[in-house]
């Protein structure tokens, strides 16, 4: 590392969490909101981010449909990716459908979670038509926010910043949006301490568009470099497990124990890995923990597969991986159904007597 560096990581740290939550900010905001009990987010007629976002395939009517299933079933947040390529192609038209979400959601009762970076999955992405699906390939056509050539060029950030203080400017007042996630699992695709400078700057630029909700980014691995800097700048902590009940419930009382601060998991569910609706939601409940799954309805993304199994034959496979609804708007499993309701009703119930 050359000389002088390691003092300016540390000031950009630094100047990050200056502007930090406090604790007690965090925990008076969080006691005001209900269980947060919801799923990640894409409609099954998109393959990725930018079959959602593009104005070619935004799809309203199938949001719609899908969020008002979702709102049935009690959910009261979704996590949605955005992507900066329809920023820098069409910023007052992906504005506009960014809005025009928001009031679909906000008509179902529901708050949204926006991503803006993402490290996973497929490299390069390009606006335009986007490729189709890989027959029972697990997320054959997700895209990654930004691109590894940009993520690793510098001089390309001005449009990144602009993505980014734009919409969270745009947004910042807005209370159909509940939370800021800055960047997920960011040292994914092998970036490791490489997603660094990026990172840092993403919580730097979100920091200056002064939002009034929290800023966050989620643990989902142990790599340190980016888990000391993501939990010691986040407002609020968030993490990914897919893992059984137990391993669930330990990592929670870990992360409560150790940060006190509000704490949602912002992925969870997958069936092949004990990771159920109804061995963890129970576990959510009991210490107040936001439950965001992943995964709504079966779609072009193909998350019903398996990361480790595609089935390139097709078919439904007879365990789901992730996913709730058939895109008719049938369940794949009513006793899951069952135990999200459960869950949310006792939630409401709370929420109102508070109120």
């Amino acid at each position: 590392m050359k000389k002088g560096l390691l003092p300016l990581l540390f000031l950009i740290s630094f100047m990050a969490s200056a502007q930090r939550w406090s604790v007690e900010k965090a925990n008076a905001w969080y006691s005001k909101q209900p269980l947060f009990v919801g799923a990640n987010y894409i409609p099954a007629t998109a393959i990725n981010e930018l079959e959602m976002w593009q104005a070619d395939t935004f799809d309203p009517a199938t949001i719609d449909k899908e969020l008002g299933w979702a709102e049935g079933l009690g959910m009261n947040i979704m996590r949605v990716f955005l992507h900066n390529i329809p920023y820098e192609t069409d910023k007052e038209g992906f504005i506009s459908r960014i809005n025009q979400f928001l009031a679909i959601a906000d008509k179902h009762h529901i708050k949204i979670m926006f991503v803006l970076f993402d490290s996973c999955w497929n490299d390069n992405p390009k606006a335009g038509k986007q490729m189709e699906p890989v027959v029972g390939k697990h997320n054959s056509g997700w895209v990654r926010i930004p691109g590894t050539k940009m993520l690793f060029d510098s001089r390309t950030w001005g449009s990144l910043e602009a993505y980014t203080k734009g919409i969270i400017g745009t947004f910042a007042n807005d209370k159909r949006v509940i939370v800021w996630d800055m960047f997920n699992e960011p040292s994914n695709s092998g970036y490791n301490d490489a997603v660094m400078p990026l990172l840092r700057k993403s919580f730097e630029w979100a920091r200056a568009a002064k939002p009034s909700q929290p800023i966050t980014a989620g643990w989902w691995t142990d790599h340190p470099m980016s888990n000391d800097f993501m939990l010691g700048n986040s407002d609020i902590i968030t993490f990914h497990n897919y893992k059984d009940p137990k391993n669930l419930e330990d990592q929670i009382k870990e992360l409560q124990a150790k940060y006190k601060r509000p704490v949602i998991c912002t992925e969870y569910m997958a069936r092949k890995h004990k990771s159920t609706f109804e061995t963890c939601l129970p576990v959510f409940e009991k210490y107040k923990v936001g439950a965001i799954n992943w995964g709504l309805v079966m779609g072009k993304s193909n998350t019903i597969y398996a990361w480790d199994e595609p089935m390139p034959q097709g078919g439904e496979p007879a365990l789901w991986f992730h996913d709730i609804f058939r895109p008719d708007g049938s369940v794949y499993k009513q006793s899951e159904v069952e135990a999200i309701k459960a869950t949310t009703q006792k939630a409401s119930k709370a929420i109102k007597k508070v109120q």
